[in-house]
């Protein structure tokens, strides 16, 4: 063992003693329950007063005990949010969304990844009703129906974003695919694009299904013909993109000069397709993708345009739509909000200065 200084520092440090109201009020010169309406901004002070106490509280450093409030209101201050997607390309950004939002209200969220596991969902929901959780947010990589969480807590507030359930009872919160689809065929056509092809993916998913009518109703609303072949579902993949390019090649007449994908995936599949075939894009075909995944659409090239379904915005709209849950209003129904489209260079609009469309109002199937 080392002498002197060095042999000092080895010797375990006594722990500061731990603040109380009662060095605050002793500070301020007032009792323990001026400190507790002021901290609390609760009863009746005089302005000097309140002030004098949290001036005091912040010389300290002390910080009010959240578990105390939180048993006195009956509310713990923490929400739950269960996910199926696993990589956190979808929950991710909802729940920076959901933490922006609550943060005001001091609620923490515990995150738990149940990986299409009724099993592990069970348990997790278990373990947050151990925590006294205020409400519990369901999310998942894809915006499909899915069971109803089950929750052996009938009042505790459950809200489903980018998710939903079959009951006219639950609030669900989703993107707005149609409005999105139709937003990006629009800007297709305003940039002198007539004959406009669309490769998505599964139509088993409800996004592709509402993508596709999305495109169709654009086309419709400009006096355009779908072309016969021009709608070629298929996977999430580039690979996808690749191969509907080719098949959009092939035997046609009249090649399409832009093409809708339902997923960036796709469509950078796409551009890397047309531009082995020597097809210039976006000079002879333009690209538009979905999902905004930035990742992937700024290292496409030419890098892709767009669209975002914000889902961040989706997060604080869910952390709002909670606390009203959690103060006992009702909330309920499916409520669709608007995506937005993010131009980049795949569909020629840099050169007239565009740089993003915003999407439509909300929408209240």
């Amino acid at each position: 063992m080392p002498d002197g200084p060095d042999r000092d520092n080895l010797r375990p440090r006594p722990r500061p003693a731990r603040l109380t109201i009662r060095d605050v009020a002793r500070l301020a010169n007032v009792s323990v329950g001026t400190v507790s309406k002021a901290l609390n901004n609760s009863g009746s002070l005089r302005e000097e007063t309140r002030e004098r106490v949290i001036a005091s509280a912040r010389q300290l450093g002390f910080h009010a005990n959240d578990l105390a409030h939180s048993l006195h209101r009956g509310q713990s201050l923490t929400v739950g949010l269960i996910s199926t997607d696993s990589f956190g390309r979808f929950t991710i950004p909802i729940m920076e969304g959901l933490e922006e939002c609550l943060a005001d209200s001091r609620i923490g969220v515990f995150m738990c990844n149940a990986t299409d596991d009724p099993e592990r969902e069970a348990r997790h929901v278990q373990q947050l009703l151990g925590k006294r959780v205020d409400g519990i947010v369901v999310t998942a990589r894809r915006a499909d129906r899915r069971p109803k969480l089950d929750v052996p807590a009938p009042d505790l507030p459950v809200l489903y974003v980018f998710s939903q359930i079959d009951d006219p009872e639950a609030c669900c919160l989703l993107p707005d695919d149609e409005g999105g689809a139709r937003m990006a065929v629009e800007h297709l056509v305003r940039l002198g694009r007539r004959r406009i092809a669309h490769v998505t993916g599964p139509e088993r998913f409800q996004a592709v299904r509402l993508r596709r009518d999305g495109y169709r109703a654009a086309l419709g609303a400009a006096g355009l013909a779908e072309p016969e072949g021009f709608y070629l579902p298929g996977v999430w993949s580039e690979g996808w993109g690749r191969e509907a390019v080719a098949e959009l090649l092939r035997s046609r007449r009249e090649p399409p000069d832009a093409v809708f994908c339902g997923n960036d995936q796709i469509a950078r599949g796409a551009v890397d397709a047309l531009r082995e075939r020597g097809v210039i894009v976006p000079d002879a075909v333009a690209i538009v993708g979905f999902d905004n995944w930035e990742i992937m659409a700024d290292a496409t090239r030419p890098p892709l345009t767009s669209v975002d379904m914000n889902l961040r915005e989706l997060g604080r709209e869910a952390g709002a739509t909670l606390l009203q849950m959690i103060a006992g209003r009702p909330v309920q129904g499916v409520r669709r909000l608007p995506c937005t489209l993010v131009v980049r260079d795949s569909c020629g609009a840099r050169a007239m200065g565009a740089t993003s469309i915003a999407g439509s109002d909300p929408v209240q199937p």
